[in-house]
């Protein structure tokens, strides 16, 4: 049965207008993953949501804490303490009712990357902060072939007009960018690899906060200052790239 106009639901009109009706359908058929539920990933998945895509796989081990809600998309003070892969699942649920959304509640190590890409996704998002962590979602995706777009450190900068899209190749002047790249190169991945990062050199980090316990793994990261609107644009710009593909085909 073949898909018409009348088939798009009111709130994906406008993004009709922009994509058309084919747009559209291949959002709602489309299943991504996002993996990495801060400022980032939880604006990322927003934006995925209110785009038409059909179903989306939330993975993060983290709770949210209350230094998190100046960036966080959706969570409030109520959140606190809760899982954010549940708290961003609940929110883009009350958002789009018919979206098809699951919560993966864990740590994206390299023993649960089958778990974390299972179902054949169409792409998958990364917004995770640990460089080993991101080097082995990202080098699972090109071994899996399977596209994926990611963001590089949104901390620590306050420049809107530094924030780039372009190839890993390419990516300049971000520390991360530079150990991601160099990680890549050492198992055989030179491009490729769609990457949002920015060219404003960053801020010293922090201190670690001893009275917020570290919810990750590995050793205490230093605290690293973030302001409200930074995280949310790279990840608006990270969806975006996956929005774009997806809908022009």
């Amino acid at each position: 049965m073949s898909f018409s106009a009348s088939d798009v639901p009111p709130e994906l009109s406008r993004t009709a207008d922009l994509y058309g009706v084919d747009g559209v359908e291949r959002l709602l058929r489309a299943f991504v993953v996002v993996v990495g539920l801060g400022g980032v990933g939880s604006h990322a998945a927003v934006a995925l949501a209110r785009s038409g895509v059909g179903r989306l796989r939330l993975v993060d081990h983290d709770l949210v804490t209350a230094s998190s809600l100046n960036r966080h998309a959706v969570a409030t003070a109520a959140d606190v303490g809760q899982p954010k892969a549940d708290v961003v699942a609940r929110a883009l649920s009350a958002i789009r009712p018919s979206l098809e959304v699951d919560a993966l509640n864990a740590f994206c190590a390299p023993d649960i990357l089958d778990a974390v890409l299972a179902g054949d996704p169409d792409w998958v998002v990364d917004a995770i902060d640990g460089v080993n962590t991101k080097t082995a979602l990202l080098a699972a995706c090109v071994d899996r072939g399977l596209p994926v777009a990611t963001s590089m450190g949104a901390s620590c900068r306050t420049d809107p007009t530094r924030v780039r899209v372009a190839d890993i190749s390419n990516t300049e002047v971000c520390p991360l960018a530079a150990r991601i790249r160099r990680r890549l190169r050492r198992i055989g991945v030179g491009s490729g690899i769609p990457a949002v990062y920015s060219t404003e050199p960053p801020l010293p980090p922090l201190e670690p906060d001893e009275t917020d316990p570290h919810l990750g793994r590995g050793r205490r990261r230093r605290r690293l200052p973030s302001s409200s609107t930074l995280p949310g644009i790279f990840g608006y710009a990270v969806a975006g790239i996956v929005v774009e593909h997806i809908a022009r085909g």
